[in-house]
């Protein structure tokens, strides 16, 4: 059954991207079909994996990502996403098995001027496309900004699972609890327009501290945020098996320089003779982790 899953926060600048962007392409290294829907109007995700000048030729053409979807006459959604994404400059693909749905600044429209059916809002619609290439994929990803509005609602309402990203401060432990609190109010909006074949609402399952810059003692956020969680699970807001995950991602320049290379972390780190505290081997971790994790 294919997982799919949304990582979102309502803090945002917490590394969510690198953490979709790397987290993604370490499952399909381990022979996993991969699926990353950028559903972030900051095309973050997209513009790293295309690297600019093929996300610019993507921009150009008419109906040729995700936005298109909210258009009247909407294209296929195996038409709009780009098999095996990764490449070299000359064309190679490099990890096969990751493949992206890319989204474009376009996407902004879907909440400003989307006239859509009001019986079948945008994400409805999201997700019984998404339905038609779903067996395809053994992990769908939802990259989602940090609110939810219609852009994240999409991802929220089409995932079985929610991870959030978190730095071990105070702020995330904020963005944490607003999220919580948003959640519970678009479930209860959005369960009548849920379908039985779409599965019960996504729950929070866990979090994952990220961007850990050396030298940064994390047990004190660590043990704020596990009281918040443990509260949550009290209150049966967030899963029954939710949980703080073991794997951290420290902090790399390297992560930095994997953006402009358009390549994910785990591609270039092997080769990389940076100190980059083996962020490689963090990211590949917390996908193990993550793959481990069974949904009650």
């Amino acid at each position: 059954m294919t997982r799919r899953i949304a990582f979102i926060n309502y803090k945002g600048g917490v590394g969510k991207t690198s953490l979709i962007v790397n987290v993604a392409a370490s499952l399909a290294q381990l022979g996993n079909r991969v699926l990353l829907c950028d559903l972030d109007t900051q095309s973050n995700s997209s513009i790293w994996l295309l690297r600019l000048e093929r996300w610019n030729a993507l921009v150009e053409r008419k109906n040729a990502a995700l936005p298109a979807l909210f258009r009247p006459n909407p294209p296929a959604v195996a038409d709009l996403i780009i098999r095996d994404v990764v490449e070299n400059r000359a064309g190679e693909r490099l990890l096969p098995g990751l493949d992206l749905l890319p989204t474009t600044f376009n996407l902004v429209d879907l909440e400003a001027d989307y006239n859509g059916n009001p019986r079948k809002p945008a994400y409805r619609s999201f997700r019984e496309q998404l339905a038609l290439v779903e067996k395809e994929y053994d992990f769908i990803f939802f990259d989602c900004p940090p609110n939810i509005l219609r852009a994240s609602q999409c991802g929220v309402f089409s995932a079985s699972e929610i991870y959030v990203p978190s730095n071990p401060d105070a702020l995330s432990l904020i963005g944490f609890t607003l999220l919580v609190e948003k959640l519970l109010a678009f479930h209860e909006v959005a369960d009548g327009f849920r379908h039985h074949s779409f599965g019960a609402a996504a729950q929070v399952q866990g979090i994952l501290f990220n961007a850990i810059k050396t030298g940064t003692d994390i047990e004190v956020p660590r043990m704020r945020m596990q009281l918040r969680l443990n509260q949550f699970k009290t209150a049966q807001s967030v899963a029954k098996n939710a949980k703080i995950f073991s794997s951290q991602v420290r902090d790399a320049t390297l992560v930095r320089r994997a953006v402009t290379l358009g390549l994910p972390v785990t591609l270039i780190g092997e080769e990389s003779t940076e100190d980059t505290g083996n962020v490689v081997s963090d990211y590949r971790s917390l996908a193990r982790e993550i793959l481990a994790h069974h949904p009650l």
